[in-house]
This record gives C-alpha cells, structure tokens and sequence, in this order.
C-alpha cells in the first residue's frame, strides 16, 4: 500500500534587508547633509530607489532583497562615487562606514564637470527626474519617458496629466518649443537627448517678476537637453501605406541644435486621425468661439458645426462616459474619437540670442484638416410637465442621425522678444496671430416624440463657409529698483477677434398634431453673421518691501472688452432665384461693451515654511448694449468688492499644501445679449437676452502635494469649490409641437465640488510605477423649462489604477482599469434620473525579440451600462505592430501596424446637461493594416 504524499513545506520568503552608512568629506571628515544616494543594479545601472542623508550625514535604504548593487553618491561641489554593494540571504544587510568625498578642484582654464546626477531630486517647489534613471527603448519618443516617472500619466491622445493635473505648457531648456503646444515636443523629440523632466506650476509672467503670487498658476514641465546633445541634427521620418480605402501616414521632422541656437521644422501627413499638433485653447474646426481672451465668447447663433441643439446660456454640465466632469457639448474622451480627420500639417521653429540684449523664439504652424462625422444620439428632454400624483410625467425623446463634413484651413504665428534695455530693466513681447477659414457641411435627419406620440420630423442642410481671425499681444515692462524687492511692471494687452461667416440653411419640418395630421413646412435661407471684438487691458504692479518677510503690492487694472454682432437673414426668393427676400425679424445689428476700473492690494508674507498673502479689490463695471436695429440701449454700473486669499506651506519630505481663494466678475458675451431669433435647427430655437446681468464667482481650491525621495511615493490631493451667483442658465419652453424654444436667464444656486487623490508609488527593484486615483464630482444647477425651475443634480465617482514597468532591457508594459459611477437627478421629472456604470482596461506592452525584431501591442477594453437602448456596449480595441530594426545604431525601423485587430472599434458618449441626458453614438475608424519605413536621424557634435 503506498504511503500517502506529505504536504510540502512553504518556503520562506527571501529576507528583505537594509544598507546603511554615512558620507562626509574625505578631507576635513565633516559630514554631508542632504547628500543623495541612490541605488542601482549592479547588472545594467538601472535605478531602483533615493534617499538622502540626514543632518548627522548618515542614509539607510529599507526593504533592499538580495542581490549585487551599486551605491551612487552624489553632492554639489564633490565627485560621485559608486560603492559596490553584495546582499545574500544569510547577509540580508550591509553597514557600510562613513563613505567618503572628494571635492571638485578647479584650477586652470574653463573646465566643464559633468557629474552623475539623483535619479529624483527636490529643488524647492520644484520636482527633478534624471532621464538616465529612467530607461526608455532605442528611439522612443519623450511620451515614452514622461510614461515612466512616479506620478505622471499620460493619455492616448498625448495629455499629460501630472500630480493629477493636466500639463498645460511643456519648455525646452526653459523656453517655448512651438509656443505653448505641449503635444509638439513631447511627441517630436528623442528621449535620448533629455537630460532632465522638472516638473512645478509656473506662476503668471508678471507675477514671476514680482515675487506676490496671484494664484495664477499652470503645470509646467520643463526638458532640459543634454549638454553634448545640444549641437547636431536629429529628427524622425516616416512614410507609410495601407488597407481599407488607402490609408496613408507620411511624417517629416528635421531639428538643428546648435547650444542656445534652436531651428527645427516638422510636418505631417494623414489619414487615421493623427494630428500633431494642439490647438491651444484657439477655436478648433467647426467651432467659431472667438479664441482665448475674446470677449464674444459662445458659439455663433447658427451653430458653425456640431450638433444642434440647446444649451445652458453658460454652458452645459457634461460628463463624459469615463466620468470626468466639464463644460463643452457633445464630444469625446481623449482616448475616444468622435469622427474621422485627415490632415495636412507642417510648421517652424526658431530660438535665437540676437546679440546680449536680446532672445527671440518664434514659431509657425499651418495645417488642413478634413473631418468626417457620423452619428446618432437619442435625447431625453426635461418637457417642464410635473407629474401628477401616481403619474410618470414623459420625457420628450429626440433622435437625430448626422453626417458632417468640415474642412479647415488653419495658420497660427507665435513670437517671444526679451530685450534688457539695462541691467535693471527688461521688455518682453508676446503677440499672437491666428487664422481659420472653415468649410462645413452638415445634413441632418431627426424626430421628436412624446409618450409615443410623434410630434415632428426634420430633414435639414447646413453649409457654412466661415472666416475667424484671432490676434493678441502682451507687452510686458518690468523694473527693478535699487532697493531689495522694490520693483515696477506694467502689462499692456490686446485681443482682437473676427467671426465672419455665410450660411445656406434648408429643412423639411413636418409636425404632426394630435390626431396624427401633417402639416410640413420649407426653410430655405441664408445666414450672413459677422461678430468683431477686442478687447484691451492695462494692468500696473507696484511692489514695496516692508521687510525681509513682508511686501506690499498695490495694482491697477483698466479694461475694454467691446463686441458687435450683426446678422443678416434672406429669404430665398422662388421668383428671382436668389436669397434677396430681407426676414426682419431674424436680422439684428447689436454691439455690448464690458469695461472696468479695478485697484486693490495684495499683503504678502513669506516664512521658511510657508507664506500667505490677502488681497482686496475695489472693481467698478460697465456693462452697455445697444439694438441698433430697434434703437433701444441700456447701460448698467456693477460695483463689486472682490477679495482674494492664498496660503501656502511648505513642509519636508516635498509636502506642500496650498488653499487658494478668488473671485471675479464674468460679463455675458455677445450672442446671449443679442435679442434676435436664431432659427438654424426650426426645433432648437435660440434667443439672446439684453437684461443679463454678469455672473458673480467664488472659487476655493485646496491642493496637497507630495513627493518622498526616499521612497518614491507621492501623493496628490485636489479638493476644489464654486459657487455662482447671477449665473447664465438656459430658460427652455417646448410647445406642443416639440419645438423648443430658449434663451438665457440669470439664477441663484449653482454649486460644485470636485475632488481627486492620487497615490503613487515606484517599486525600485521591480521597476513599477503603481498609481491609485480617485476622483469625485458634485454639481447642482438650475434651469427654468416652461416657466418652472429644474433642479439638476449629478455626482460621479471613479476609481482607476495604473501600472507601468520596464521589467528589463527587454520587455516594457503598462495597464490601466478605471472604473465610474455616475448619478443623475432632475426635480421636473423624476422618470429620466439615471446611473450607469462605466469600465475602462487599458494595456499596453513591447517586448524585443531576437535578430533585431520588435513587437508591440495595446489593448483598449470598455463596458457602459445603464444606457439607453443600443448605446450599452463592450468595445475592445487592439492594436499590434511588428518592427524590424535596420541600419547602425538601429536607426531604421520596418514596422507593420494592425490597427483594430478585433473590428471591434466603437465610439459612444454620454452627455449630462441641466436639462436633458444624452447618448451619442460615432462612426470611427475601423480595422486597417499599414507597412512603415521609419528613419530616425541622429548626428550630434557636427
């Protein structure tokens, strides 16, 4: 009889030890403080943790496993050292002594030190990555590298998110790369010529110089190059084709880097939505909203591009199906195109020092892009009937299918001018010019119902040829005087807009009434819109140190903000053949002016741990409109007391906390003053409203950072507060046609609240960087529907983890899950509350086969439920390319690309707004192979 098998032993887990010493220099003995000491690999150098000395000089790295490593020592002023380090499992720790350095002697002539840097630094408010702790595979790009540090992520669609915030400027050595577009650099520069990712938020110019921060700030990262990678030729080319209706990619970019000399040109040319560069805030195709800074703001009435509907005078409350909340209309995720682009685009770039006075940077970008757009979307519309007792009022459900086609042709100028006048005062010059002609096509089919009842039908055509022209400048004088502190600056500002734009509208509207009778009714105009504003502002800083901790600074702000709007509407006249028939009432001539006196002061105090600063502004608004048309004008005065607060702390181990308090007076733009009609989409009938007061702001933002060197673990917390009062709203009637009808009111009671927490963590010896994020919102509006007010509440939450790693020289992955719940109220009509769910998987790996041979592989998994019928879906999309590495130095790349291997790519969005939710269902681009050549030119020192 066989004995029976003993159950195994557990093995013992390998002991994980410590390594601990101490660093002093090597002549004198005294000891370093502050001292960085990282741990590497002794196998290929790579980084797995840092620390730092302490005020005794001495270090301990905890939870070290086995194995053979290398101490890197470093310190300002001193040569590195590297210590062999040996742990066994019968020796799980080391004690070292008190390792010793030596001091960098300087003697004769100009000698350059380069010396082995910290894989992670903090300097101040300000966090330092070396790029060469951070292994990136042979000709990756520096979105690869930013993928790698502790508390970066960066989407599929290129936004950078940092610390949980959006990286909204990316800097070369300090310096604008293609103005402020953080897209171009990071993916058109090498990894292998960065040295450095700093990463802090960068306060407002005039600020910067002042030293009293105005909580203005934007988060920043800044690369700074090699130093024998700041001379030479580099750049990328590709050129490739494909399948399914002749798919096509064809990328140029060139780079001349001569030290501080900067010139590169990039250009591009495709198919499968790529496009290169970011529009920066400027009106993007199909959408003419006047640009940063112009006082128009909104729209056009006519709706140049997307889908028509209505909208809350000051913006909907989106959110998208991965949860995050914000204002816009419908659209998609980042990692979920709405719509087909091919573009044509090309651009320069050019830094320089003009003599030693004065640095230019300019740049050029233009480009052509044609977007194809498919969709269908179900809305469910509050109908402003309360339900009685025991009933379920009805939603009114409106489905619409649309196609579009919108071609724009885009140039965009950006220059920088620094010239010191003397050693005290200095100049800087920032204009902008930006131009877009758009050519939009949009034919759209759709019905209205209620309880089942139809109630209309509409086949419509819009074409609508557009011209926008965008320009600012900022002229910025700054003076320092004798006195430590004491300075002086004054900022000149200019926006100028231009919307001017021609439009044919035609539709079928057929209404149905109750028994079921059509009445059909043909629209056929032309919309001729024209929409100039500037706006100008002067703004004067005076600061006065009261001591070594104290200043003073007392401002002064002037502005005119004036905008015209003039609409002309012609009937087409059957007789004639033309659209010579003037429609009175739909055509207007308005113009509204905003202008305002504001003067205050800011109170600022600043300790070794943290600083706060109070602020009071006195601010006197003038609002005035005019109805040329009528020949009506109205004139308010606005006074307004407007405070302001800031405290910062800034504690060891990189922990800051920030609580930030402001307020601000926003005047409403033209289009919702203008008191005319807008009748491009029959059934979503616009109006403007001349009465509108300006909304009143109070914002509180709480933000905590940390980043503990020792460990590599950060944590971010983001806690922000709004609160509106005079808030523009949408007041909607619906008639018993379905029709509806809105324009925009004043109203009390919008809130929010958002929330985020970030929890990273890099696992040296694994090489992981593991992210935790949660994010929350709350918004409550109000909106009126049929004369009775609509409460709207919606609050979401979502959970996301993140994992990313480069196991070895080998093989590189990363996954993301993300998972959102989301919950919608209405007090009109109960019966259209919702919550649904939305999961998100993202995966991503490379793995280097033998003889030269790559693969590579990303997978995007999502699952929606709760929606309406038809839009609850699992879509996974899965791309696969293989590569072959040609050439020396593998500077030659065969790539062939599977895009949407499954055929499975979908598009579906979710749009929550104070008066209707709704589903929006895209035609995207779907399974397509493509072969590749790709050279990636690399030639420094030359």
């Amino acid at each position: 009889m066989a004995r029976a098998q003993q159950p195994a032993r557990p093995q013992a887990a390998t002991p994980a030890g410590q390594i601990q010493g101490a660093v002093a220099d090597s002549l004198s003995g005294k000891v370093l403080r502050e001292a960085s000491v990282s741990l590497l690999t002794a196998r290929d150098s790579s980084y797995l943790s840092f620390t730092i000395t302490d005020g005794e000089g001495r270090f301990t790295l905890r939870g070290v496993a086995p194995g053979r490593y290398f101490l890197l020592l470093t310190f300002l002023g001193y040569r590195s050292r590297l210590v062999p380090v040996s742990l066994t499992g019968a020796a799980p720790s080391a004690t070292l002594g008190t390792l010793r350095l030596r001091a960098v002697a300087q003697t004769l002539g100009e000698v350059v030190v380069e010396q082995e840097r910290a894989p992670v630094s903090v300097q101040g408010d300000t966090l330092a990555f070396s790029a060469r702790a951070f292994r990136t595979q042979p000709n990756a790009q520096v979105e690869q590298l930013l993928k790698k540090l502790p508390g970066v992520q960066v989407d599929r669609d290129g936004t950078i998110r940092a610390q949980g915030q959006t990286v909204s400027r990316v800097l070369v050595d300090g310096k604008p790369f293609f103005g402020d577009d953080p897209k171009v650099a990071t993916r058109n520069l090498p990894a292998g010529i960065i040295d450095q990712v700093q990463l802090f938020n960068q306060q407002s110019e005039q600020a910067q110089f002042s030293g009293i921060d105005d909580g203005q700030q934007q988060k920043t990262i800044n690369l700074v190059t090699r130093r024998d990678k700041r001379k030479g030729w580099f750049g990328t080319e590709a050129l490739g084709a494909g399948t399914s209706g002749g798919r096509y990619r064809a990328q140029l970019g060139l780079n001349r880097f001569n030290n501080g000399r900067q010139l590169s040109a990039l250009g591009q040319a495709n198919n499968v939505n790529q496009l290169g560069f970011s529009d920066n805030g400027t009106p993007s195709a199909g959408d003419l909203s006047g640009g940063p800074g112009a006082n128009a703001g909104g729209a056009l009435p006519g709706g140049f591009g997307g889908v028509g509907g209505p909208g809350s005078g000051g913006g909907p409350m989106v959110v998208t199906q991965d949860g995050r909340g914000g204002g816009g209309s419908a659209g998609g995720l980042n990692n979920q195109p709405t719509s087909i682009t091919e573009s044509l685009a090309g651009g320069l770039n050019y830094r320089d020092a003009w003599g030693k006075r004065a640095e230019v940077a300019t740049s050029y970008l233009a480009s052509r892009t044609t977007v194809r757009t498919e969709q269908l979307s179900r809305r469910e519309s509050v109908a402003g009937r309360a339900a009685a007792p025991g009933e379920d009022a009805p939603a009114l459900l409106t489905d619409q299918s649309t196609a579009a086609r919108t071609r724009t042709l885009s140039q965009r100028l950006n220059l920088r001018l620094d010239y010191r006048l003397d050693s005290l005062t200095s100049l800087r010059f920032t204009p902008a010019l930006w131009w877009q002609s758009t050519e939009q096509r949009r034919q759209v089919s759709q019905q209205t119902s209620l309880a089942g009842r139809l109630l209309n039908q509409s086949q419509s055509r819009y074409d609508a040829p557009a011209d926008n022209l965008w320009g600012n400048g900022n002229l910025l004088l700054m003076r320092k005087f004798n006195k430590v502190g004491r300075t002086f600056s004054a900022n000149l500002s200019a926006v100028v807009n231009n919307q001017d734009g021609a439009a044919v509208n035609q539709a079928d509207n057929t209404f149905f009434a109750s028994d079921g009778t059509p009445t059909t009714a043909r629209l056929n105009q032309r919309l001729a819109q024209d929409y100039p504003a500037r706006t100008q502002a002067l703004n004067l800083s005076y600061v006065e140190p009261l001591s070594l901790r104290q200043k003073l600074e007392l401002h002064y702000t002037a502005s005119d903000s004036r905008s015209r709007g003039q609409r002309l509407v012609t009937d087409y006249d059957a007789a004639t053949g033309r659209y010579d028939l003037v429609n009175e009432s739909l055509s207007n001539e308005f113009s509204s002016s905003f202008r305002t006196h504001r003067a205050g002061l800011t109170w600022q105090t600043r300790r070794l741990r943290y600083s706060y600063a109070l602020g009071l502004d006195a601010q006197q608004a003038s609002l005035g409109v005019r109805n040329q048309s009528r020949d009506t004008s109205l004139t308010r005065q606005y006074p307004a007391l407007l405070p302001n607060a800031l405290f910062t702390w800034n504690g060891p181990r990189g922990r800051t906390l920030r609580l930030n308090y402001r307020t601000r007076l926003q005047a409403p733009t033209a289009p919702q003053l203008q008191p005319v009609a807008d009748n491009t989409n029959p059934l979503y009938v616009r109006l403007g409203n001349p009465l509108l007061r300006p909304e009143y702001q109070h914002q509180l933002t709480a933000s905590y950072n940390q980043f503990n060197a020792q460990n590599n673990r950060s944590v971010f917390g983001l806690l922000s507060g709004s609160q509106v009062q005079n808030r523009i709203v949408s007041s909607a009637t619906f008639d018993a046609r379905g029709v509806q009808n809105t324009r925009p009111v004043n109203a009390d009671g919008y809130r929010t609240l958002n929330g985020f927490l970030s929890l990273g963590q890099r696992l040296g010896w694994h090489k992981l960087n593991v992210n935790l994020s949660t994010n929350g919102s709350f918004t409550q509006g109000r909106s009126l529907v049929n004369g009775q007010w609509n409460q709207a509440r919606n609050w979401s939450l979502g959970q996301g983890l993140s994992v990313n790693t480069a196991f070895n020289d080998k093989l590189e992955f990363g996954l993301d899950l993300n998972l959102t719940y989301l919950d919608a109220r209405y007090s009109l009509l109960p019966q259209q509350n919702t919550a649904y769910w939305t999961q998100t998987l993202e995966a991503d790996a490379f793995y280097q086969l033998p003889g030269r041979w790559t693969i590579s592989s990303d997978l995007w998994l999502t699952r929606y439920a709760g929606r309406s019928a038809g839009f609850n879906q699992a879509v996974a999309l899965w791309n696969l390319t293989l590569t072959r590495q040609l050439l020396r130095n593998k500077q030659g790349e065969l790539r062939l690309q599977a895009f949407d291997l499954l055929g499975q790519n979908r598009s579906v969005v979710r749009n929550v707004t104070d008066t209707y939710l709704e589903d929006v269902r895209s035609r995207v681009l779907r399974r397509y192979f493509m072969l590749s050549f790709v050279y990636n030119l690399r030639s420094f020192g030359k």
